[in-house]
């Protein structure tokens, strides 16, 4: 029985991940998100190495979903992960890299067609870096299985990064600069002013949204985990999940930031501060949940009772230590 649970569960790893590979991948093409072959000749290395960013994100992601809905509706039914819990856990991210294997697939054929300079083979390079975040997404899997919090701070991240891309395309649209693609996590508001630029390569309104974003996610996923004295560390650093996953393919796209243009230069100088904007807000809820707890033992080391309803990721109600 107990084989054929996990059998289960790792056939849904399997379909989640095929599923969720290929309706980003849809949506990005569709909405011209991820664009192989721009209009403008002046885009083209622009629009590729953004692309290059999606496949990697889009990659990893879809790992992340497979094994974490995968390990959700296990829970859900109440089957037991023994024997071998962290075993358990490494196969379901491998299985999540397994049915994201579609990726791969799904990013070379569309990018036979770019045209991008000093590059001989595009899809072999594009098929790479979406194979890259295969590997990537496996890593942060097992992160997110060991942790909810930081699986519940990169579903929320990557909900917000689509939310973020539709909101530049639309934009886009409305200005009357047709689909574009948009960068990876940055949504450029007028960014032909000047006003708006630090020496003409950090934009300073995309770095306040990306880390301020960073900051509520790492806040708010981690709320809720943080009141377990014993997942309290665990959430501190849940903050780090969704942001750093962005930072890895943007340093992935181009480890050197030499020949790209002005807005991804500043997208990728930006990605690393959000990283820390997200360890900052985790870490806050979880120095306030720790302030909170000190709070409920009184000056005679009686300890307070609070009502609370128990949960998964509730702490027991407190009980009265005699003196």
């Amino acid at each position: 029985m107990a084989r054929r649970g996990w059998g289960g569960s790792v056939a849904i790893a399997i379909g989640v991940a095929a599923g969720a590979g290929a309706a980003q991948l849809g949506f990005g093409y569709g909405l011209g998100i991820i664009n192989w072959t721009p209009n403008d000749a002046a885009r083209v290395d622009a629009a590729w190495v953004a692309s290059l960013a999606w496949a990697t994100w889009i990659s990893a992601t879809s790992v992340v979903a497979g094994a974490v809905c995968a390990q959700r509706l296990r829970a859900r039914g109440g089957e037991d992960e023994e024997p071998g819990r962290t075993l358990g856990k490494l196969t379901l991210a491998v299985a999540g890299a397994v049915g994201a294997l579609i990726t791969v697939l799904l990013v070379a054929v569309p990018a036979r067609a770019a045209r991008v300079p000093d590059t001989f083979s595009p899809q072999t390079v594009a098929a790479g870096y979406a194979a890259v975040g295969l590997l990537v997404g496996v890593l942060v899997a097992a992160w997110a299985l060991h942790s909810r919090a930081a699986a519940t701070n990169l579903i929320a991240t990557t909900g917000w990064l689509w939310l973020l891309a539709v909101v530049s395309v639309v934009d886009s649209v409305l200005a009357g600069r047709g689909l574009t693609s948009a960068q990876l996590g940055i949504w450029q508001i007028s960014a032909d002013s000047d006003r708006f630029w630090i020496r003409d390569y950090f934009y300073w309104p995309g770095a306040l949204l990306a880390m301020g974003s960073a900051l509520v996610i790492g806040a708010l996923a981690a709320r809720r985990t943080a009141r377990l004295a014993e997942r309290r560390v665990g959430a501190a650093a849940s903050g780090a999940a969704g942001p750093l996953l962005v930072a890895v393919a943007y340093l992935l796209a181009v480890p050197r930031l030499a020949a790209i243009a002005a807005e991804q230069v500043s997208a990728h100088l930006i990605a690393p501060y959000a990283v820390i904007a997200g360890v900052g807000g985790s870490v806050l809820v979880a120095a306030l949940a720790q302030r909170a707890e000190r709070r409920t033992v009184a000056p005679d080391g009686v300890t307070v009772p609070r009502q609370r309803t128990a949960g998964p990721d509730e702490p027991p109600t407190g009980t009265t230590r005699g003196h």
